[in-house]
């Protein structure tokens, strides 16, 4: 008999002149030997398993996997669940933002900063990245870590003084500007359609604005006064714009650069941010209540949990389908906004959210086919 392992054929000898029992293996295969029939001494049939990639006499697959052939995902739709279950925990979070009462958004955004850094300090060390990355992609990363953390605070900021499904319509902007961006910057391709997404979703953003000059000066609906509402739907369009920049940053550095160590910039700087703006600011303090310090730290962890699956569903599903499926942070907001926050949304909140979300699915979905188109091109 000949034992195969590996793709290598070597001799093994036949104990007391009996063929030796065939092990039956797991379906994967993997940890156990194949056995084959000795030259000459094929079974029928054996070519035609060894054409297939199988070397024993057990039927195929049982023994081993054709060569080439690819590994089908444990569930086709985990990437989607994670993409679902990050959506919730961001919306958790968002929430329990919300119910804060004596802390400044400024400093719950350095204590997420903090978790961040204690999750990516034991990567940096394990990949042996360095904390300051290639010297030609340094600038870029600097201007990721304020743009990134800048997004992060004015969203927090957002959060607070407006209601939390108009605050997370207008985050959902956030791909139609980076279309946008890429085409100034990097040069990308910018369609008429481009340009149909980008009017809807600026359409979706008035609806929930609502500014005086077009909707009078009786607006309903709102949380606190108006002023506060206009300083938060600027404070959110300002936050999508700097993650929008963020991206576009990102596709420049490509995979030059560890995303261990984005992150790295992003939360090193928004933490030295925010600690300069608190003093400044002279709003540095420890919550006096219980209740705000267990949110705090409940806040980090999820913004962490939700950060963590989006990253592993981007990595085992293509972005496209992602990206369509984290419209589910809107249908969450909307949610948790009125079960736990007693805040019904109103017609125009509504109306905004369908044109946002649709001109985010429909730039998704178009990016989604033009890379499916690409990858064809490529195979021929």
């Amino acid at each position: 008999m000949v034992l195969c392992q590996g793709g290598e054929a070597a001799a093994v000898p036949a104990a007391a002149g009996k063929e030796p029992e065939v092990p039956l293996s797991r379906e994967d295969g993997a940890g156990l030997p194949c056995l084959c029939p000795a030259p000459g001494m094929e079974a029928a049939g054996a070519e035609e398993r060894r054409v297939r990639g199988c070397c024993s006499g057990l039927s195929w697959p049982r023994c081993c996997k054709a060569p080439g052939t690819k590994k089908e995902a444990a569930c086709p739709g985990l990437g989607l669940f994670y993409t679902v279950l990050s959506a919730f925990l961001f919306s958790v979070a968002s929430l329990f933002l919300k119910k804060i009462e004596d802390v400044h958004s400024v400093e719950v955004s350095a204590f997420r900063c903090v978790f961040q850094m204690a999750f990516v300090l034991p990567g940096l060390i394990y990949y042996k990245t360095g904390f300051l990355g290639p010297k030609g992609k340094r600038i870029f990363l600097l201007f990721r870590g304020f743009l990134g953390s800048s997004a992060m605070i004015l969203l927090y900021y957002a959060f607070q003084v407006m209601p939390l499904a108009d605050a997370t319509v207008i985050t959902f902007s956030s791909p139609v500007f980076t279309s946008l961006l890429a085409w100034i910057f990097l040069k990308e391709k910018y369609s008429i359609w481009d340009l149909l997404f980008t009017l809807f979703a600026i359409t979706g953003v008035l609806l929930i604005a609502r500014p005086p000059f077009l909707f009078g000066s009786n607006v309903t609906g709102i949380e606190g006064s108006y002023t506060d509402h206009l300083k938060g739907t600027i404070a959110a369009i300002t936050s999508t714009v700097s993650a929008a920049l963020t991206f576009v940053i990102l596709r420049k550095v490509g995979k030059s650069v560890h995303y261990f160590l984005s992150i790295w910039y992003y939360a090193v700087i928004g933490l030295i941010g925010c600690v300069i703006a608190l003093f400044v600011m002279n709003e540095w303090r420890l919550p006096y209540c219980g209740k705000d310090r267990v949110l705090l730290i409940l806040i980090g962890l999820l913004g962490l949990g939700g950060q963590i699956f989006l990253t592993k569903a981007l990595q085992i599903e293509k972005a496209g389908p992602v990206a369509i499926m984290k419209t589910m942070d809107v249908v969450f907001a909307f949610i948790l906004q009125i079960l736990f926050l007693n805040h019904l949304p109103t017609w125009w909140t509504v109306g905004g959210a369908l044109c946002v979300v649709a001109s985010s699915c429909g730039t998704a979905i178009r990016k989604w086919r033009q890379s499916l188109k690409k990858a064809k091109e490529n195979e021929i």
